[in-house]
């Protein structure tokens, strides 16, 4: 099964940039699940000041330059995991929390292909393998 994960830091609890300790910490993890086949893909998030938010509402579009979410909303980055299961993907996720301390990860599962409108692979899943 493939997951979908979000990272969603503590505001308070990351001042400024990472440590080299952090870095090497988080740098082994990703190498070891990646080689392992549980990480396919991975990606930090630039600021929301970089960002734009797109609503359709009655037909009209809005567009809105960032910031436009609360602070304590701001997804850190993300990880597509290929695990064979939920509770696999949340052990997953309690390791990484190990190295990148206080906040949350938000789990999803990946719809399989016959899910899908087109019922074919999604890109990212085709790049990855």
């Amino acid at each position: 099964m493939q997951f979908l994960t979000f990272y969603t830091p503590d505001p308070s609890a990351h001042q400024g940039p990472p440590s080299q300790e952090y870095m090497d910490q988080m740098n082994k993890l990703i190498e070891e699940s990646m080689k392992s086949g549980e990480l396919i893909a991975t990606g930090g998030l630039t600021p929301l000041q970089q960002g734009a938010r797109i609503v359709q509402a009655a037909g009209k579009v809005s567009i809105t330059d960032g910031p436009y979410i609360e602070s304590t909303e701001i997804i850190g980055g993300f990880a597509i995991l290929e695990v064979p299961s939920k509770e696999a993907a949340i052990e997953s996720s309690k390791r990484f929390l190990k190295i990148a301390g206080d906040g949350q990860v938000t789990i999803r599962p990946l719809m399989d292909p016959s899910q899908t409108c087109t019922g074919e692979e999604a890109l990212a899943t085709q790049a990855a393998r």
